[in-house]
């Protein structure tokens, strides 16, 4: 990958972003493919994964038009250490909506007798709380209606806490280039 020559500061910031896509592209899939079973089944997505699903979309193509910028040398590093930083505030409120209620939740014993008396009754309770929010799913009961759901959702929160990590290192990253960019020496006139 060409693009400015920044030396480890730069190769760091192209991991960091690398790594922050990879993140995204998870949580993308996983927020999207639960909205399409809320929806296949004729309910309304909880607002905490539509919202998870809008934060990461834009994350990534902010992250994908950084990228492109950074290549060829024409990324305002002040202004993308401040982009930098609406995204960590961004994606902590996605951790902190999102994992609120996960952290409480121990997804081994879900599904077991220990959690609920019977299969039936979860599914009853989980129906009833559809049709008192008039087919919209209620979020912290959906996390624990099977263990598959919990884990994915964990991995959504950990992937989620993974990118406020790396948001706040790319912004320190991008202050660093941001002074190595004006302390270039010219170029010789000669």
């Amino acid at each position: 990958m060409a693009g400015p020559d920044y030396g480890a500061l730069g190769a760091t910031f192209k991991i960091v972003r690398l790594l922050q896509v990879i993140s995204l592209l998870g949580c993308i899939g996983m927020a999207a493919n639960f909205i399409s079973e809320m929806v296949s089944q004729n309910n309304t997505p909880s607002e905490e994964l539509v919202g998870t699903l809008s934060v990461t979309c834009i994350a990534i193509l902010y992250c994908a038009i950084t990228v492109i910028l950074h290549i060829d040398n024409i990324l305002p590093y002040l202004i993308n250490t401040g982009m930098d930083g609406l995204m960590l505030i961004a994606l902590s409120v996605v951790a902190i909506v999102v994992g609120k209620p996960l952290s409480y939740l121990n997804c081994q014993v879900v599904g077991t007798s220990s959690v609920a008396e019977s299969a039936s009754q979860l599914s009853s309770q989980v129906k009833d709380t559809f049709n008192k929010q008039g087919g919209k799913v209620v979020y912290s009961n959906w996390i624990g209606a099977n263990k598959t759901t919990c884990y994915e959702m964990k991995a959504v929160w950990g992937l989620s806490i993974a990118l406020c990590i790396l948001f706040a290192f790319s912004a320190m990253c991008s202050v660093c280039l941001w002074r190595r960019s004006k302390t270039v020496p010219p170029k010789d006139m000669a």
